[in-house]
C-alpha cells in the first residue's frame, strides 16, 4: 500500500501513524532507536505489506503492470490501491472527509518531525505543499504519482505506459481493490490490537 492507506490504516494514533508513514526508510536494527510506540507503528507497516504482497486480488492487479515493469509492477498496484481508497465512499463520505483526513495527518506528523528520518524529512514537505494524500483522489494524481515512481527507482525510465495501463484496466482494477480492501482493513485492525497489547 502507498502513502494514503498506510496514514489511514494507523487508525489516528499519532505514534502508530508517524512508525506507519516513516517505516520504508528505516532499516533493519533501525526501528530500535524509535520510542516504542513508533516501532509499533513501524511493525504494523510491515504487516500491511506482507498482507497486500500476498493476497490474490494484488497479484491479479499487479499482472497489468508485469509484461512491462516486473519487479516494479507492486509499486505501481500500490499507487492504484490509494486512488480506489481516495475514492471509496465506504470509507470517505466525501470529497471534503478525504480533504479534512488529509489535512488532520499532516498536522499530526508535523508535531513529529524530529523523529522523521532525513530522507522522510525532505520529502514530507512536498506531500503537504502538493497535497498528495489528496490527491491520489485524482487521475491527473495518479499520473504523478506515476513519475514519482519511476524517480525513485534505479530501472525504470518512463510511466506513460504505466499510466496507459492504469486506464485502459481501470474497472478491472477497481475490482481488485473492491475484493481487497475489506480484508486488509480487518486483518490491520487485528494486527493494530496485536501490537498494542504486547
Amino acid at each position: 500500500m502507498n502513502y494514503l492507506a498506510h496514514a489511514y490504516l494507523s487508525f489516528e494514533i499519532p505514534e502508530i501513524l508517524v512508525g506507519n508513514m516513516i517505516s520504508d526508510f528505516v532499516k533493519g536494527k533501525k526501528q530500535f532507536d524509535y520510542p516504542l510506540p513508533v516501532q509499533k507503528g513501524i511493525k504494523l507497516h510491515r504487516a500491511i505489506d506482507e498482507f497486500t504482497d500476498t493476497h490474490p486480488a494484488t497479484q491479479q492487479l499487479k499482472s497489468f503492470f508485469r509484461p512491462q515493469y516486473r519487479l516494479y509492477s507492486g509499486a505501481f498496484a500500490d499507487v492504484v490501491y490509494d486512488h480506489f481508497l481516495a475514492n471509496d465512499r465506504n470509507e470517505f463520505r466525501s470529497d471534503e472527509d478525504l480533504k479534512k483526513f488529509a489535512t488532520r495527518t499532516y498536522q499530526l506528523l508535523e508535531s513529529f518531525k524530529g523523529h522523521f528520518p532525513p530522507p522522510f524529512l525532505k520529502m514530507f514537505p512536498y506531500m503537504k505543499e502538493y497535497d498528495w494524500l489528496y490527491n491520489y483522489s485524482r487521475v491527473w494524481g495518479i499520473e504523478k504519482s506515476f513519475g514519482g515512481v519511476v524517480r525513485r527507482s534505479v530501472h525504470l525510465t518512463e510511466s506513460e505506459i504505466a499510466f496507459a495501463v492504469f486506464n485502459t484496466h481501470y474497472k478491472s482494477m477497481q475490482a481488485c481493490y473492491d475484493i481487497f480492501f475489506g480484508d486488509l482493513k480487518k486483518y490491520s485492525l487485528r494486527k493494530l490490537d496485536e501490537l498494542l497489547n504486547s
